[in-house]
């Protein structure tokens, strides 16, 4: 089957949240996702080499907000914190609501799936030989402590007259796994003979949940399992079985 299920959304209620979270009735539910539509696009749009990954949004009564993930804090918080405030009168005006703005810090962006396709498709914009952008993309990211990278370019690749499809992995991906810790990411590349897609899936490893009702009882277990009898002085030496005596069965 060509269709794939998304990494992420398949794994949302098991290891993974939504990135949006609140409730609404079904009358306001349409205008909310398109303005928490607008709000990630007009951020976006204004640091677009701030390195953000995501933007998770909180409604609460009467405000909004809004956790940006990037990788490079500096850009986005400005000197004094002065582009946060334009950011937040910004996005206020667009929305006439209260916004709030936290900044959370990426320390690792090679974990990043949406980090590490936006890199691969802005060297393939500077015309960086593909197969070298992928090969040490992938690189970098075991290198941080990924146990697996795949890498999908798909487009004019190295300006072909025909579009092709080219993908470089090394390690596991289990993407049917569902305790799996699989980030994904897409990025394009806008070159002048086309677009490029690039999407990216990295494994970090397996998310177990935690067993509190199996480890309490077998504590309590161990605790009350009688105590090894003492060994006997001079235990080493078998002791001998009293001859049986014989019966009238016996010849």
């Amino acid at each position: 089957m060509g269709q794939k299920v998304h990494p992420n959304g398949f794994r949302i209620g098991v290891i993974r949240g939504w990135n949006s979270n609140w409730f609404a009735r079904r009358r306001q539910y349409t205008e909310l996702i398109h303005e928490d539509r607008r709000i990630r696009d007009l951020i976006l749009k204004r640091y677009p080499d701030a390195g953000i990954a995501r933007v998770e949004i909180d409604r609460g009564a009467n405000q909004i907000t809004a956790a940006i993930h990037t990788a490079r804090p500096g850009i986005v918080i400005g000197r004094g914190g002065q582009k946060v405030d334009e950011l937040r009168t910004l996005l206020e005006q667009a929305t006439q609501k209260r916004v709030r703005i936290n900044i959370q810090e990426i320390r690792t962006p090679e974990l990043d799936a949406t980090l590490v396709a936006r890199n691969v498709a802005d060297q393939l914009q500077r015309r960086v030989a593909y197969r070298r952008a992928m090969k040490q993309a992938v690189q970098r990211s075991l290198q941080r402590g990924a146990k697996g990278v795949k890498i999908i370019c798909s487009g004019r690749l190295a300006g072909a007259e025909m579009s092709r499809t080219e993908m470089e992995r090394e390690g596991r991906v289990p993407l049917h796994t569902l305790r799996a810790d699989i980030d994904y990411g897409f990025a394009e590349a806008h070159t002048t003979l086309g677009r490029i897609g690039c999407k990216v899936w990295i494994y970090k490893g397996d998310i177990l949940p935690e067993r509190r009702g199996e480890a309490e009882p077998a504590a309590a277990a161990v605790e009350a399992a009688p105590a090894p009898a003492p060994r006997r002085e001079g235990g080493g030496r078998r002791r001998e079985r009293e001859p049986r005596p014989r019966t009238g069965r016996e010849s």
